[in-house]
């Protein structure tokens, strides 16, 4: 099996190498037969061919079986006809990575930011390939205009086919948890776009009797998610909502820093951490890896499901589980959770441990 590696900006580079030193122990240890290929995105990219991300790339990553993306910092992009194309969001759109998941949970051993007696273990399904963001709610051209100096307008596109897969997605999750879905949305001030996201969520619930499901306005979900985060299971969101209530989720339950994330599709899977690129601690060494080494065992866990792959799961089993017992120990931690292990050690640190 084969995986693309792009470690593009920022950190990319350093998380992406950590990274790598815990999945070169899983590949040998679990026999999983992995190899790895690397090429440029981001402003490596840019400065070798013009663009941040070339259509050829997109092509390529069609025929591997995963994909690893480092971080990214578009914003500081040129604009996109000076070759500035957003790395994330052309993936999602060219390889169809309608799926964002992102979790996040507590840990008994490491603190929140949640009130004393508070816990977190929850799944944000994020549709990821249209509603308000410009750069992919057009076949052609871009989702936001200006007719004039003084006024500018915004185009949201939420559709049938795109609202009932991530439902699905959804509820094919929790079915594997505690059975719960609670769907976010505005419908009470976006009556057709969210009103058509919340119809067709309701018409996946019903098959499957077994998952309750409830819905919750974005606004007031923030509010749950800091009363009482223990109410939810798996959330399931448009991408706008997803991406904020997936941040405070995070931030909740520690730090954006914990938390894994991929963006899938039905045949293609990419690992990406939550976080930014952190421009300003870029090659110093003092990155935490956590979010990345936990995004490749999410996605060696989805290709394990979607090959019938035991060895894939286990070994994305094994990269969790080495990753809290280092965590368990607050001298192995990164400056950023207290500890003085850098990017580098702490990813040396796991692979120790999943070696066993």
């Amino acid at each position: 099996m084969r995986i693309l590696v792009l470690p593009c900006d920022g950190i990319g580079p350093e998380i992406i190498q950590a990274s790598m030193s815990v999945l070169d122990v899983a590949n040998e240890k679990f026999g999983l037969g992995l190899t790895f290929d690397y090429d440029d995105v981001g402003f490596t990219s840019l400065e070798k061919h013009g663009i941040t991300l070339r259509d050829e790339t997109l092509e390529k990553a069609k025929t591997y079986d995963g994909v690893i993306l480092g971080t990214q910092s578009h914003a500081d992009y040129p604009a996109p006809e000076k070759g500035g194309r957003n790395v994330s969001a052309g993936f999602r759109i060219g390889l169809d990575l309608y799926a964002n998941v992102r979790p996040a949970r507590t840990r008994p051993f490491l603190a929140s930011n949640m009130r004393e007696g508070k816990s977190m273990d929850l799944v944000i399904m994020r549709e990821a390939t249209e509603g308000f963001y410009p750069d992919r709610n057009m076949s052609r051209g871009w989702g936001e205009v200006m007719p004039s100096p003084d006024m500018a307008l915004s185009t949201r596109k939420i559709t049938r086919h795109c609202s009932e897969r991530i439902a699905r997605q959804a509820f094919e999750l929790a079915m594997k948890r505690r059975r719960k879905v609670t769907a976010i949305h505005k419908a009470n001030s976006f009556h057709m776009t969210d009103g058509l996201f919340l119809e067709c969520v309701r018409n996946v619930a019903k098959e499957f009797p077994e998952v309750q499901l409830d819905d919750l306005l974005v606004d007031a979900s923030t509010a749950h998610l800091v009363r009482n985060p223990e109410r939810f299971d798996v959330l399931v969101a448009t991408n706008f909502y997803g991406d904020i209530i997936s941040d405070l989720a995070s931030e909740l339950s520690g730090s954006l820093g914990l938390a894994g994330s991929i963006m899938a599709s039905n045949i293609h899977c990419c690992a990406q951490a939550q976080h930014g690129s952190a421009p300003d601690i870029a090659g110093q060494d003092k990155a935490n890896p956590v979010s990345m080494i936990l995004s490749i065992g999410m996605m060696l866990h989805w290709m394990g499901e979607h090959r019938g792959n035991a060895k894939l799961q286990e070994a994305a089993a094994a990269i969790d589980q080495a990753v809290d017992k280092v965590l368990e120990d607050p001298a192995k931690r990164t400056a950023d959770l207290g500890g003085s292990l850098g990017c580098a050690a702490f990813g040396q640190a796991v692979a120790q441990v999943l070696r066993g």
